[in-house]
């Protein structure tokens, strides 16, 4: 049995910026045989490089370790260990890791659950891209049932807008979310240096956090978003105001987390947050729509959540989550706008023959409904209300679409009645004229056979109307109008004939 330590998960390859689960060394710690069907507790640490993330994550290992009892902070000369930290500006962790061990509680119910501490990868440092934090931020936000927002002095307007669009990114690979799709998260504010308004712990944060989420009917429109963004996303959302821990620890290379170097305040705090956040009934087990997930369970999830974020499924995020959501769904408007023409052109585009209007708008609401459906279908961002202008704005599009497609429908059925009609016309009348010469001449036999091209073409030119009149029948309706075209074009070779004839018996009298 290897000594317990922090484990890699999940790794960034910097080069290709790709992300690998490893498999084996998380299946060897949820599928232990202690475990592997106890429901699982997942706390995770997320937020900017070096801001004390390992710090604060091994004191809450000490806790564990000591099982809470009185003197679970230690001794004044005792250093920190547990998962590695070091002062500096250059980050320490990459991609994800966990603590080897999972730790067993028993609850007031009789139950037991299995607590797995995460730590991630500090957002935005200088090797990571936009989309690596996003990832790394949305796969520890998904898998962890307290996630703790890791933040220094203050909560800025940046802070949440990047929690937006960390948030956002994975609520995206989340299919058929019922309800919030993430449960607790944390405010954790370092350093914070105004207790004077607000003070130390969870009491002063909540008063904190209520103010600087409170959604204003003055505010800007993206303002609101924001916040009412975070609200959606959480099942509950609250704040810690946590002192700073003393210049010797963020100053000097040889601290090593011995207490007597911790300001006392610090330490009192501390004191406050971790049992709040580790005792047994302040525990939160992981859930996943409602349903409490088990540690084997929790590995099935990493895999199909790693299998989403190497795909192509997922839109790129962009600095600004408002600047991604408006590109995807105006993608998602031109790919439905694509479908609905290229299906619309099968049925009554180009030279294809006039189609009856009940039948072409019967065709239209097929096509439209399903247009609509491959937009509903596409992975959007930016929340249904947003989603919901670009609906609108390709139903209206559609719409013009058809209007367009009709008048081009109907224009074929003026324009194509010009031309068979007078062609069966003109037939009718010589022949009518040919048949009245020949009964007078005597040659009744020849008049019989006009009288019966008479009535074919007769029948012809009112089964003609009848279809164009109708739209039905179109085969036989396209073979009128070929028959009617051939006759023209040999009456008019004819006529062109019998012009150049006339003209060359001129030229040789002449």
């Amino acid at each position: 049995m290897r000594e317990p330590g922090p484990v890699q998960i999940v790794r960034v390859c910097k080069e290709t910026h790709s992300f690998e689960l490893d498999t084996e060394a998380l299946a060897e710690i949820l599928l232990a045989p202690e475990v592997r069907d106890k429901h699982v507790v997942v706390l995770s640490v997320a937020g900017g490089f070096r801001k004390g993330k390992r710090f604060l994550l091994d004191f809450m290992l000490r806790f564990m370790y000591r099982k809470g009892d009185d003197s679970w902070l230690g001794g004044d000369d005792e250093p920190l260990t547990g998962f590695s930290w070091r002062g500096g500006s250059e980050p320490e962790t990459t991609g994800i890791q966990v603590w080897s061990e999972l730790f067993i509680v028993p609850k007031s119910d009789g139950t037991e659950v299995a607590v797995m501490l995460m730590d991630t990868q500090g957002a935005f440092d200088n090797e990571s891209t936009v989309k690596d934090c996003a990832t790394i931020f949305a796969l520890s936000t998904m898998t962890s049932s307290i996630q703790i927002y890791n933040l220094s002095q203050n909560i800025q307007e940046d802070d949440l807008q990047q929690l937006q669009l960390f948030t956002e990114y994975g609520r995206l690979a989340m299919d058929e979310i019922f309800q919030k799709p993430f449960q607790s998260l944390m405010f954790l504010i370092r350093d914070w240096s105004f207790p004077y308004e607000y003070t130390y712990g969870f009491k002063g944060g909540n008063e904190f956090l209520d103010k600087r989420l409170q959604v204003k009917e003055a505010q800007h429109e993206e303002l609101q978003t924001v916040r009412e963004h975070i609200h959606s996303c959480f099942t509950s959302i609250s704040c810690f105001l946590l002192p700073h821990p003393g210049l010797k620890v963020a100053t000097s290379p040889q601290f090593e987390g011995q207490l007597c170097d911790v300001a006392p305040e610090f330490k009192e705090q501390l004191k406050s947050l971790i049992p709040k956040l580790l005792r047994a009934e302040r525990l939160a087990e992981k859930e996943i729509n409602g349903n409490k997930v088990t540690c084997m369970g929790l590995l099935e999830f990493f895999k199909a959540y790693i299998k989403i974020y190497q795909g192509e499924d997922l839109p790129q995020p962009k600095t600004m989550l408002m600047a991604t959501a408006e590109a995807n769904n105006l993608a998602a408007v031109a790919g439905a706008k694509d479908q609905y023409y290229k299906s619309m052109e099968k049925v009554c585009g180009g030279d294809l023959p006039y189609m009856a209007p009940d039948a072409l708008e019967e065709k239209h609401s097929f096509n439209f409904h399903e247009a609509l459906h491959a937009f509903k279908s596409t992975k959007k961002m930016g929340g249904q209300e947003f989603c919901d202008r670009y609906q609108e704005q390709l139903q209206e599009e559609l719409e013009e679409m058809w209007q367009s497609f009709s008048k081009h429908n109907e224009s074929k059925n003026l324009f194509s009645a010009f031309r068979t009609p007078a062609v069966l016309f003109v037939l009718l009348c010589i022949l009518y004229i040919l048949s009245g010469i020949l009964f007078f001449v005597g040659l009744s036999t020849f008049a019989l056979v006009c009288d019966c091209a008479l009535g074919v073409v007769m029948i012809a030119m009112l089964t003609w109307a009848f279809i164009r009149y109708s739209g039905r029948y179109q085969t036989v309706g396209g073979a009128i109008d070929q028959a009617a075209g051939v006759v023209l074009e040999q009456a008019t070779v004819a006529l062109n004939k019998s012009r150049g004839g006339s003209t060359t018996d001129q030229k040789k009298s002449s």
